[in-house]
């Protein structure tokens, strides 16, 4: 089968070498719409759907990112897999800026953000005890030792509500807490991921030790745009590697079924709204 990989990361990552068919798709959903238009494109035998997380420009907030349309979107576009890049900072003495770490575990501080497609007349509980996807992130691991990529198998990410970075209280609570990296943006998109039943990893690009480390200086936005630039090189260099690990892929992605025993409203007894606005993420489960 053709697989389709989603990815949610900065405007810059659409430039990818053998990147051929570019062109952009608007798409309109239930949820509003997405941070920007999609980008489309087909790297050998994957075909590829970008979307500027922030969009264009870096416009949207954090908390004010359409996470629902954003995943939504990308589901309606046929995207099995999605494969989030994003910054953090570090926790972690041995977790340096300029390295990626492929998370696997999640801590939730986010406070104003809608964190779920269900709700108004349908229940649903996805499971989530495992964030990502095991099967991604191993291509992802394979792919940045292709692309020289120094990265940390697993970790633990703890999302902040922002736009402030964390205190220096909070980044030693949070140290404490075992967490290895901060950041603003994997949640809700991880767990909307899950409930759209798409297989996702995530790849932290670190920028900074955030408050916490005693001899570095606290982390400001001029000291990030350079590593920012760096990262971004680094991703591209990744997404470049994962694509033919992506396509060899036999069978549907891992999660293509996650939610097969999670809705507890049947299809009968949803409104023709409900089932208009949960469209494509019904669609395997018809009953």
């Amino acid at each position: 089968m053709r697989h389709t990989v989603g990815v949610l990361g900065g405007s810059g990552l659409y430039d990818l070498p053998g990147l051929t068919d570019v062109r952009e798709v608007n798409v309109e959903t239930p949820f509003g719409a997405p941070s920007d238009v999609l980008v489309r494109g087909r790297l050998g035998e994957l075909d590829l759907v970008f979307l500027p997380r922030h969009g264009r420009g870096h416009r949207l907030l954090p908390h004010e990112v359409p996470y629902q349309a954003n995943v939504w979107a990308l589901k309606d576009q046929g995207c099995g897999w999605v494969i989030g890049i994003g910054a953090v900072g570090s926790l972690r003495e041995h977790i340096a800026p300029g390295e990626a770490v492929l998370v696997d575990q999640v801590i939730d501080r986010t406070t104003r953000r809608e964190s779920t497609f269900f709700g108004n007349g349908v229940v649903a509980h996805a499971g989530f005890a495992d964030p990502t996807c095991d099967t991604l992130r191993a291509y992802l691991r394979e792919a940045c030792g292709r692309s020289e990529v120094t990265a940390h198998d697993g970790g633990v990410y703890v999302c902040i509500e922002g736009p402030a970075f964390s205190s220096r209280a909070e980044s030693h609570l949070y140290r404490a807490w075992g967490a290895d990296v901060i950041g603003m943006t994997m949640l809700p998109e991880a767990k909307l991921a899950r409930e759209a039943s798409i297989s996702y990893a995530s790849v932290a690009l670190v920028t900074d030790y955030d408050c916490w480390h005693p001899s570095e200086e606290d982390v400001t936005v001029d000291q990030l745009i350079g590593v920012l630039r760096a990262n971004a090189d680094r991703a591209r260099r990744l997404l470049v590697e994962v694509a033919p690990l992506v396509a060899a892929h036999d069978g549907p992605p891992p999660k293509h079924d996650a939610m097969r025993t999670a809705f507890v409203t049947p299809r009968a007894a949803m409104s023709p709204e409900a089932v208009h606005r949960l469209r494509p993420l019904l669609a395997p489960y018809a009953r």
